[in-house]
């Protein structure tokens, strides 16, 4: 099985640095993420501290958008060109499947998130930031990226057109995004607390973004990433008998 994993993964891996799309994407973040972190560095001079979770804390609404541009071709692209039943006829499982694909778009987007790092290279040249405020950050947002990607994945997995699979993992990851401020709003305590509890923004800006390390926290992404590819291997296995 881990050997699946491997096979996949590379070749999901080699289609991402072919991929045109994939350089546009991470222009785009990267070129996002420059301005962010330059008009926040010109106000630290006169007005404020810069902030060293900034960058993550953008990527936290970013990836509501970007994770689905990630993952959209990655089954839906596969159904509608008829490879996928050609993959699942070969000595891989489908766990193997789904796992490979995931792996490589997390990789992908580890990638970008380590070359966000020069932000605070040149923080740490200028001022004094708290480099464990912006570690608890990172780690936030590296699983906080990860959940959404696997949300991307499934549903890629339930259409053959890629426009169709953006907008739908659009629309929860906005919806569990937006959840957060609803828990906000809402005057019945216990329902905004149980809002919040299941929000993506509410296991990052209570925790990760202040410089805080939850179990609870790490336990809620990791356990969407979980749910989200367990349901994405059913639905592939359901290919073999269409």
């Amino acid at each position: 099985m881990l050997r699946g994993v491997g096979t996949v993964f590379e070749r999901e891996v080699g289609q991402y640095f072919a991929s045109p799309a994939a350089y546009l994407i991470a222009f785009a973040l990267l070129l996002l993420t420059g301005l962010m972190f330059n008009s926040d560095l010109t106000f630290s001079v006169t007005q404020k501290a810069a902030d060293p979770a900034l960058i993550p804390s953008f990527l936290s609404f970013a990836m509501v958008f970007f994770a689905p541009l990630l993952t959209m071709r990655m089954l839906a692209e596969e159904s509608r060109e008829g490879t996928l039943e050609l993959l699942l006829t070969a000595p891989v499982s489908d766990t193997a499947v789904v796992l490979g694909k995931f792996l490589s778009a997390w990789f992908y987007y580890s990638l970008l998130l380590l070359i966000t790092l020069i932000y605070q290279v040149i923080l740490a040249a200028i001022t004094q930031p708290d480099l464990g405020h912006a570690i608890c950050a990172y780690i936030g947002i590296w699983l906080y990226g990860g959940a959404t990607l696997a949300v991307g994945l499934l549903f890629s997995s339930l259409t053959e057109n890629q426009i169709v699979a953006a907008f739908l993992s659009m629309s929860a990851l906005l919806l569990l995004w937006l959840s957060d401020l609803a828990g906000e709003i809402i005057a019945n305590l216990d329902l905004a607390r149980l809002i919040r509890q299941l929000s993506l923004q509410g296991h990052y800006t209570t925790s990760f973004a202040v410089g805080i390390v939850r179990a609870e926290d790490v336990a809620f992404y990791a356990g969407i990433m979980a749910v989200m590819l367990f349901i994405t291997v059913r639905i592939v296995e359901s290919h073999r008998w269409r």
